[in-house]
């Protein structure tokens, strides 16, 4: 009797998907039906009804819709085009400086709009192009900036980190955005690494070096865009104002900045509303969906029984530590980064609590995993993106993706395995 609600649960949410069900729908129906299996109708409604509501019933999450629509006054706002021109005079004359350039920007554009997606159709739609018409390949193109895109969701401002947050019962916000600050760098730093032996071996055309009066003019340009990082984030860290009402500053700050770029009028900021508002409302419905999950699997003692049986299996931290690892890029492959937050965190942090991690260090490495599944089929929203803004398809794209899925694992790892590169910066401001 107690495997049956675990078989129902994924049984249900499984068949749910395979019939294309939105995500959202099939962990609030899968959650409703694990539920009748232990009570009633009319209480499992009820419950469901409730779980979901005041799921979304806290001050934090807030955060969440005004980042999202910085993100999109940022990205409409022409500053992917100026940090791209910055990036450019960087790394141009580089083997392989366009696509260096992509990961460079790309991180850039995702720590100050927090949007992987925003970022790989920013990124997709300037650069894509520009790498076609130096030679490079468009599906080498697309799989640079689909992985690249993703950086943006460990280095902050990041949503996710404040998912987590709310998911692991009160993390630091502050602690976990410092904490993604070097290892969101270093899984930029391989991706470079990989594009640049790419590109040397396939002879791709290399750039004019940037003077250094080039150089300071891009900078100077690209100053005020990534100002708003200082803002906001030392705003957070020296405990000036919350996530929350930093979240708020980024959007008055980018608005301003977009009219003094003179690149958002009056008469695109509905448009502009109505897109972050149709992404907020997928959003928030995804974590209503994912507290009444989680609710329904604490319930039903999951949490503790896979708990039970993985610590069962050794009590070894690094072998312990595979595994979540493992389980995790499986999870990435079927599930939106967000649901998958919100469902696995209750179940996986309290077994690495009890091998002696830190709650922090934990959430960088859950995000860092879930971000290698936004880049894979079924489900991966970021690879339909920029397989989208390239015109190309995934089985093209598959094999330029694979060794830069190599350079993720590998950053993945380092980061499971050195809690250091998480927990140096928070250590340094005693969060």
């Amino acid at each position: 009797m107690e495997h049956i609600p675990i078989l129902v649960l994924v049984l249900s949410f499984i068949c749910l998907l395979s019939i294309g069900t939105p995500v959202a729908w099939s962990i609030a129906i899968s959650s409703l039906l694990t539920m009748l299996v232990s009570i009633p109708v009319v209480p499992a409604l009820t419950t469901v009804s409730q779980r979901m509501a005041t799921g979304l019933d806290s001050f934090a999450l807030l955060a969440i819709p005004f980042f999202i629509l910085s993100g999109e006054l940022m990205n409409k706002g022409g500053i992917a085009h100026r940090l791209i021109a910055f990036a450019k005079t960087l790394v141009g004359s580089l083997p392989g400086g366009l696509a260096l350039i992509n990961v460079i920007a790309a991180m850039l554009m995702g720590a100050i709009a927090g949007s992987a997606m925003a970022s790989a159709s920013a990124m997709g739609s300037i650069l894509g192009p520009e790498m076609e018409k130096e030679g490079y390949s468009k599906e080498f193109g697309a799989a640079v900036n689909i992985t690249s895109s993703t950086t943006g969701l460990v280095i902050p401002p990041s949503n996710v980190l404040i998912v987590y947050s709310l998911a692991s019962g009160g993390a630091s916000i502050a602690a976990l955005f410092l904490a993604g600050y070097i290892p969101g760098i270093l899984t930029g730093l391989f991706l470079m690494i990989v594009a640049l032996v790419w590109a040397k071996k396939k002879n791709y055309k290399v750039g004019k070096r940037s003077s250094i009066k080039e150089v300071v003019k891009t900078f100077v340009d690209a100053l005020p865009s990534l100002f708003m990082l200082v803002v906001v984030i030392g705003g957070i860290v020296t405990g000036v104002f919350t996530a929350t009402e930093a979240s708020a500053i980024a959007v008055l700050y980018s608005l301003v900045l977009g009219f003094v770029y003179k690149e958002i009028s009056f008469s695109s900021l509905p448009q502009i509303l109505l897109n972050s508002s149709a992404t907020t409302a997928i959003v928030m419905l995804l974590i209503g969906a994912s507290m009444c999950m989680s609710w329904a699997l604490s319930y039903e003692n999951i949490p503790q029984d896979i708990s039970s049986g993985l610590l069962s299996l050794s009590d070894n931290k690094i072998v312990i530590l595979l595994i979540i690892n493992l389980i995790l890029l499986f999870v990435g492959i079927f599930m939106d980064m967000t649901p998958a937050v919100l469902i696995f965190t209750p179940i996986f942090l309290p077994i690495v609590t009890k091998l002696g991690l830190d709650p922090v260090h934990f959430g960088i490495i859950m995000v860092l995993n879930l971000c290698i599944g936004l880049c894979t089929p079924p489900v991966g929203s970021v690879l339909f993106v920029g397989v989208g803004v390239a015109k190309t398809t995934i089985e093209k794209v598959f094999k330029p993706l694979l060794p830069l899925f190599v350079a993720m694992i590998i950053a993945l790892f380092l980061v499971t395995y050195i809690p250091e590169l998480s927990l140096w910066l928070p250590s340094l401001f005693d969060l």
